[in-house]
């Protein structure tokens, strides 16, 4: 895959530095964005002055349930730094019954092959195995549409995208909203296109819709009709909405991690075969991780070579560079579900169990699969805690982000 740089001129405005969030996707686990963002906010406070209380990026983009915190914060940007407070407040009381519903018999938990049997029955007949449109009226309440055209019109914003894969043509396609006056170039790439479009509830219930959980979601695109699944799908650069939008460097908090807990060691998920779930947690952990960190090191491997060169050689170049900070998970997220999978609702536990999804004490890699559908607060506050204190290990790579001189001297 040839890396993404950003061009030369900036097409978006006069700010010298604008700087993008990208924050993945990954169901229930993306609530670690939240607490990341909260410390973020706190230290960037804690440097008072009139700037640093204002909403520290101009370009949001999100994938998947990042697509849901990057609107969101979206709508909220025009409070500056309260924006993330909000965000923390709205994981802290959110329960999985307000993003998915999910009836299956208490006795689901014994058989696997019932369960299995069951459960693909229901996938038959509604097209996915839950029932998401509790999350339709979750986001109709917390995210208002109208907040985020006003911080666009007023430069608080410059942009927010929004992913999502199309079942229909294969094409991964980026949704953007920005302000007419500053629209940037369009962009189309092999399996990758960029649309201009202002983003609403089903822009993100598209983004969002984990393949085979929840159904597709229908969107116009060039004119007609498309079927939409999760944005983290066929997703090859990650990183390249925030540089065609005009980013000049680029947070970006993933919620995966480098080795999975219960895929190494001697648990039983080695010396014996995987169970289903076991497979559909390796499956989504490949869906919503392995490209980022491979688009990250390419990024910063140009732009650390551009930095060095002499800037009569560099201004010659047709390419600018993006410096990039990564954030992920110190600590595995299997083991952490695995922990309060007791705090799934009844029907998503008994399902799960009669899958094998929750995993044995000895591989906790097994409750991965569970780990994306635990909407509830004991897995959500522990995650945001997590979050946090990454953040703040990290106190002084994330300050000299946002300082004037980063992206001159060069960062990540």
């Amino acid at each position: 895959m040839p890396p993404e740089t950003a061009p030369a001129s900036n097409p978006t405005g006069p700010d010298e530095a604008p700087a993008a969030l990208v924050l993945m996707g990954g169901g229930a686990r993306t609530a670690y964005q939240a607490g990341v963002l909260h410390a973020l906010s706190t230290l960037l406070s804690l440097q008072g002055g009139v700037a640093n209380q204002r909403f520290p990026f101009q370009i949001l983009v999100g994938t998947s349930a990042g697509a849901l915190n990057a609107t969101f914060l979206a709508s909220h940007a025009s409070e500056g730094l309260q924006a993330f407070g909000q965000l923390a407040s709205f994981w802290s009381t959110l329960h999985s019954s307000q993003v998915y519903k999910l009836k299956v018999p208490a006795w689901i938990r014994s058989s696997r092959i019932a369960a299995a049997l069951l459960l693909s029955q229901q996938v038959r007949a509604q097209q996915s195995l839950l029932d998401n449109t509790p999350l339709i009226d979750t986001l109709h309440r917390v995210i208002s549409l109208s907040r985020i055209d006003l911080a666009l019109q007023n430069r608080t914003l410059r942009a927010l995208a929004v992913t999502a894969s199309s079942y229909s043509s294969g094409v991964h396609w980026t949704f953007c909203q920005m302000a007419a006056d500053r629209q940037a170039a369009l962009w189309s790439r092999p399996g990758r296109r960029a649309e201009f479009q202002p983003i609403t509830i089903e822009h993100l219930m598209a983004s969002s819709a984990l393949p085979f959980l929840f159904p597709s979601t229908p969107l116009w695109v060039d004119g007609h009709r498309e079927f939409f699944g999760d944005g983290s799908m066929r997703q090859s650069s990650p990183l390249s909405p925030a540089v065609h939008l005009g980013a000049s460097k680029v947070l970006v908090i993933g919620v995966g991690q480098p080795e999975r807990a219960g895929f190494t060691g001697n648990g039983p998920s080695v010396s014996g075969r995987p169970t289903l779930g076991a497979i559909a947690g390796h499956a989504m952990a490949s869906v919503f991780q392995d490209t980022l960190q491979a688009d990250v090191e390419q990024t910063q491997r140009i732009s650390k070579t551009m930095h060095q060169m002499p800037r009569e050689i560099a201004a010659l170049m047709p390419y600018r560079p993006v410096d990039v900070l990564a954030i992920a998970p110190s600590q595995s997220l299997d083991a952490l579900a695995q922990a309060h999978a007791g705090e799934l609702p009844a029907s998503t536990y008994n399902a799960l169990a009669g899958l094998g999804a929750l995993g044995a004490k000895s591989s906790p890699g097994g409750a991965a699969l569970a780990s994306y559908l635990l909407f509830e607060p004991g897995f959500v506050k522990a995650l945001m805690a997590l979050g946090e204190h990454d953040a703040y290990a990290r106190r002084d790579e994330l300050l000299t982000f946002f300082s004037p001189a980063f992206g001159r001297a060069g960062g990540g």
